[in-house]
């Protein structure tokens, strides 16, 4: 396992403020949350894969709309159908239960990307360069995607629930930011994560931020300026890497 499976620290945060851009539709038949550049252009893409607060979300449409003000189109696809853990959830919400009985697993959300990336690959849309964005939750199918006939190139914040095998298989540029104080992805997962990508013959990056705790680049609080400063480098740590190694790539 290159990260743990997902615990209370995946669920709790803060729900930022904003107006958000985008509006719903259905892509390949999954409801998802889009966003357009500002020339309309779908050609780069990035599908984002959320945490279990899910599409809806406003922290993930708000990232969503500034992946568009950097130029490319953008795609959040309902993994969850209705099984999203609401932000904090209070005392008597039942991790092990959900994660048991309820949580959405590989059989399922597997189609949904699929059906997702072929809609986006294909005539209606017409992308041609496709990255995935994958915060806590949605990290392991940025792993599991990030292969010929999936996506191009790949950007994980926190990520959690990814095998080593899964991360052994990538066949694409992967960069991930990691958060210094995370049972999920701690330190020795981030060694075993660094040990398997040094073996694989593909562009890699992982930063470490400081003073943040897991979920910091989706749900940290904006108010302490460590948090602010950390998601906003782990904001433009992605974009840099979608443009280096997906705008800009031969």
């Amino acid at each position: 396992m290159a990260s743990n499976p997902m615990g209370r620290c995946c669920t709790v945060g803060v729900k930022h403020e904003g107006t958000t851009q985008g509006e719903y539709k259905d892509v390949g038949g999954i409801p998802s949350y889009v966003t357009y550049p500002e020339d309309k252009s779908t050609q780069n893409a990035i599908v984002i894969f959320t945490d279990v607060m899910g599409y809806k979300f406003t922290n993930a449409q708000l990232i969503a709309d500034q992946y568009a003000a950097n130029g490319y189109f953008v795609v959040i696809p309902d993994l969850f159908a209705g099984k999203e853990v609401p932000l904090n959830p209070g005392e008597d919400f039942n991790l092990q239960d959900y994660l048991a009985n309820t949580m959405p697993r590989v059989p399922t959300v597997d189609p949904k990307v699929e059906a997702t990336i072929k809609a986006l690959r294909g005539s209606e849309y017409g992308v041609k360069k496709l990255g995935g964005v994958g915060y806590c939750f949605g990290g392991k199918y940025v792993c599991r995607w990030l292969k010929e006939g999936g996506i191009d190139v790949g950007y994980t914040a926190h990520p959690s629930f990814v095998d080593a095998e899964e991360l052994e298989k990538i066949k694409g540029p992967l960069s991930i930011s990691a958060a210094e104080t995370d049972p999920i992805f701690p330190a020795e997962k981030r060694r075993e994560t660094e040990d398997i990508l040094q073996k694989l013959d593909v562009p890699y990056q992982m930063n470490l931020f400081s003073d943040v705790q897991h979920g910091f680049a989706v749900r940290c609080d904006l108010s302490k300026p460590r948090e602010k400063f950390a998601k906003e480098q782990a904001f433009l740590q992605a974009v840099t890497w979608f443009d280096e190694f997906l705008k800009n790539a031969a």
